[in-house]
């Protein structure tokens, strides 16, 4: 793996890996042994800074399957949890409209259950701390800079290393870092759906890393999406519904031929693109299948050119994706 990346204060390697895909009622069933064994991959090929959160698969799972598979290895793992959408007993629901895959999603990161929160994270994880913490969405009923001061307690009391936030405005981002610094900032960037360039900005000017969520676009950008399942939750995105994937899959075959001409695939592609975007920028792909791991993975060796930047940049003018992507910000 090539030199380290710095979200804020944290280094990491270059690409992490998603462990969402991991859970059941994703991207259709796959059991914990598969599971452990995507992450030890993972693990194997370099990819040592894990992204789970409290909201994958029920009851915590997800982080409880990070747990398990990172267990006796904890030294070699950097991990990183979000909270906010698995609501604390008694804690009330405040509905947040993001669109589409999700038409309403239930939030809570009122400051008086974030420690519970995080506390039950680092049961699910068996970890003594948390490396990188994050607000998974903002509360529209509570200020940010409310959420993030309850965070910073849990950086005094040593149960957290270094704060993120995910979905959020440049505004919201910009409140968030003068209350305590902010390492990262997850949102969705892609091939598939570009960066908001303000936050980007804000992230640049505030020395902030920006982690993508969904840089391989959900799966399209791997060239091999043809259909869906019928227990895959890509099936709410209006992007993946079979005339619109026909539609993009038509839109973006001019990668496929300078991926090939490179002696790369559309993934790693994909991935290199966006690395050279910045150099404090860390997407975390996710996969089920060791040997597609290995290869996201191995994108952090590929140097693009100059003039195949501008070639790629040149093919992304001209696609106009049909359909919305899993998230659209209706706020």
């Amino acid at each position: 793996m090539t030199t380290l990346r710095t979200l804020g204060g944290l280094q990491v390697p270059p690409i992490g890996f998603g462990a969402m895909v991991l859970s059941p009622g994703m991207y259709g069933e796959i059991d914990d042994e598969g599971g452990v064994a995507a992450i030890h991959a993972a693990i194997e090929a370099g990819g040592t800074f894990i992204d789970t959160s409290d909201a994958y698969g029920d009851d915590g799972h997800n982080e409880r399957l990070v747990g398990r598979a990172i267990r006796g290895r904890r030294e070699e793992i950097t991990v990183a949890t979000k909270f906010g959408l698995a609501l604390a007993d008694g804690a009330q629901a405040h509905p947040l409209k993001v669109g589409f895959a999700f038409e309403e999603l239930l939030v809570n990161a009122e400051p008086r259950y974030i420690r519970a929160y995080a506390e039950n994270s680092l049961r699910n994880l068996g970890i003594d701390a948390i490396d990188l913490y994050y607000l998974h969405f903002p509360d529209p009923q509570v200020p940010i800079e409310d959420s993030v001061g309850a965070m910073s307690q849990l950086v005094a009391d040593g149960k957290v290393r270094h704060l993120g936030v995910s979905n959020v405005t440049p505004d919201e981002l910009r409140r968030a870092h003068v209350v305590h610094p902010i390492a990262a900032v997850q949102t969705e960037w892609s091939m598939w759906r570009p960066v908001d360039p303000e936050l980007l900005e804000a992230a640049r000017e505030l020395g902030i890393g920006v982690v993508p969520w969904s840089p391989l676009g959900a799966g399209f950008l791997t060239g091999t999406v043809q259909n869906l399942g019928e227990d895959d939750f890509r099936n709410n995105a209006p992007r993946f519904d079979s005339d619109s994937l026909t539609a993009n899959n038509a839109s973006y075959a001019a990668l496929r031929s300078l991926a090939a001409d490179l002696g790369i695939t559309r993934s790693q592609l994909a991935l290199a693109w966006l690395l050279h975007q910045d150099p404090a920028v860390v997407p975390i792909p996710g996969s089920r299948t060791p040997a597609h791991i290995s290869e996201n993975l191995a994108a952090a060796d590929i140097t693009l050119h100059p003039d195949t930047l501008t070639r790629i940049d040149a093919v992304l003018a001209r696609v106009k994706p049909v359909g919305a992507t899993l998230l659209q910000d209706a706020r």
